[in-house]
């Protein structure tokens, strides 16, 4: 007698056999092999079309909770933190305190009484371009989880404000860097650097707006 495999799907598992199994007698066997004999009936109380059919549904089901319930948690993990939104706010501070101290803090000068000139570095600092530690270092992140919250005034506002956001920083930081270089160009000198640098401080002033608009959105 020849023998031949049988494809079956029990509890939503696949399976396959290449060697006969003798299932008489096994009323609980998820799996089974049955001989090309034995078929008639088995198809008498399973169809295996219907089989295949319910167990494929079943699977797919299953499969659309599951996607539902990480979708779900995925939504409430990806909500900022109370950190992270406080970082908005003492970075919009620290801006503040940028623009309100402008000249100081762009200003170096040499120990003991030495030369002073304008610098541009604590511009991109205060922006959260120098370091980890700042709290604006890639706020942009911190812009994104936004979208997670409940309770948001206007979220079109804070997308508007937070584009804003990321193009004065941009052309900010370009100024900036501008500046730094602005006396060792060949036409250049420190009327450069201030140049450059009241450029980079236009910028600074519109993202502090920004900031301002974001947290009155998010209630901060």
């Amino acid at each position: 007698m020849v023998r031949f495999p049988l494809l079956l799907i029990i509890t939503g598992t696949v399976a396959a056999f290449t060697n006969p199994i003798n299932t008489k007698g096994c009323s609980r066997c998820n799996l089974a092999m049955l001989d090309y004999d034995e078929m008639d009936t088995f198809d008498q109380v399973f169809s295996r079309r219907d089989l295949f059919a319910k167990s494929a549904g079943a699977m797919a089901f299953t499969t659309i909770l599951s996607n539902a319930n990480v979708d779900a948690a995925s939504a409430k993990a990806g909500a900022p933190t109370k950190a992270e939104l406080d970082r908005i706010k003492i970075g919009y501070e620290r801006l503040d305190y940028l623009l309100k101290n402008w000249d100081e803090v762009t200003t170096t000068c040499r120990d003991n009484g030495g030369e002073c000139k304008r610098d541009a570095q604590p511009v991109r600092a205060y922006l959260g371009l120098r370091s980890t530690t700042d709290p604006l270092f890639q706020i942009e992140k911190v812009f994104d989880k936004v979208k997670y919250m409940d309770d948001i005034d206007d979220l079109e506002i804070f997308f508007s404000a937070s584009e804003e956001w990321t193009s004065a920083v941009t052309m900010s930081n370009s100024m900036a860097f501008i500046s730094q270089f602005g006396e060792y160009n060949p036409s250049g000198g420190k009327e450069e650097v201030l140049k450059y640098l009241n450029e980079s401080k236009k910028q600074v002033i519109i993202a502090e707006s920004s900031l301002k608009q974001i947290i009155g959105v998010l209630n901060l």
